[in-house]
């Protein structure tokens, strides 16, 4: 029986290699997507852990069937279907950090169909996260879906997981998250998004454009869930509770590969102490923000196990 369920896309982060002209250039396959990044992390951490997903048939789709499994995820959500695999060109800046440009028309992860998606679980935590979830027509058949069955579930978490080169226009995005996290707020979740999420959503509200915590206290009130949390970088993560409190804990320094992955890794180590202490937010901040930690210092998506993690935080 599956503790967690991770619903959204799947994909693979194309990330350019040194080498190669203009006549060709290597490239490295990484198996991705910020919900599968998620479902990875806490199956490595010892989480029984089900793919709500789709698949694509081709060379791609098996690679990252492949992964999930020997990860540990069980597949017996994840359909396979015809579409080609959804694909993400990654570029790295000068300090690693990384942007993506994404190619998902007529792909696997985008062409959900009403009964592709299960009934609740009752004993399972949902958790769902990023573009998946904001690209129509399929986003809206998965707010269709999780407004009939939001209560279901043991629990509920959402990463906003903003990218830009998806929707462009702050009020456009903010239209397609906002839903989403009432019925997460209103069903007592987890609200996580990163502070660079902040930045960009906060320009379609009248609110403070500087200040995440602030933000942070904002959505708490207007959504109401169980719990804000915002990663910030290098400068670790907070949280903010229901009755206003603010808990935070630090960054850790660490010798940066590359980012990708570090927020959907801060989210499995969170959740995974979160579920059973939902009162000890710095607790789970802690371990989330030492998992995230480690998996910047591999390229990818490359998430530690729970030995990994404890021996890292000791």
């Amino acid at each position: 029986m599956a503790r967690f369920v991770c619903c959204g896309e799947v994909l693979i982060d194309l990330v350019r290699q040194p080498g190669g002209d203009s006549t060709a250039t290597p490239w490295l396959g990484l198996s991705g997507g910020s919900p599968l990044n998620t479902a990875v992390a806490l199956a490595r951490l010892g989480q029984p852990v089900r793919m709500l997903t789709r698949l694509g048939q081709d060379g791609f789709g098996s690679q990252l069937a492949d992964h999930l499994s020997g990860s540990g995820v069980d597949l017996s959500w994840a359909h396979r279907v015809e579409q080609p695999t959804t694909l993400a060109v990654v570029s790295l800046d000068d300090q690693g950090r990384a942007s993506y440009a994404f190619h998902f028309d007529q792909t696997s992860s985008f062409g959900w169909r009403p009964e592709e998606l299960p009934v609740a679980d009752p004993q399972a935590w949902l958790h769902l996260a990023s573009i998946g979830w904001v690209v129509e027509p399929a986003a809206a058949i998965l707010r269709r879906w999780l407004t009939e069955t939001a209560t279901g579930w043991a629990g509920l978490s959402y990463d906003i997981n903003v990218r830009p080169s998806v929707m462009a226009d702050p009020d456009d995005y903010w239209a397609m998250v906002a839903p989403l996290a009432d019925l997460v707020g209103r069903a007592g979740g987890v609200i996580k998004a990163s502070d660079e999420d902040v930045a960009f959503l906060v320009r379609a509200q009248a609110g403070p454009s500087g200040d995440v915590t602030a933000v942070a206290r904002g959505w708490m009130e207007l959504w109401g869930p169980a719990a804000v949390v915002v990663t910030r970088g290098a400068d670790g993560a907070l949280a903010v509770d229901r009755s206003g409190r603010v808990q935070s804990c630090p960054g850790r320094p660490v010798e940066l590969v590359d980012t990708v992955g570090a927020g959907d890794t801060f989210t499995a180590g969170f959740l995974d102490r979160y579920v059973d202490r939902p009162d000890d937010l710095p607790g789970a901040l802690a371990w989330g923000v030492a998992a995230a930690s480690l998996v910047c210092q591999r390229q990818g998506a490359d998430p530690p196990t729970a030995a990994e993690l404890a021996a890292s935080v000791a």
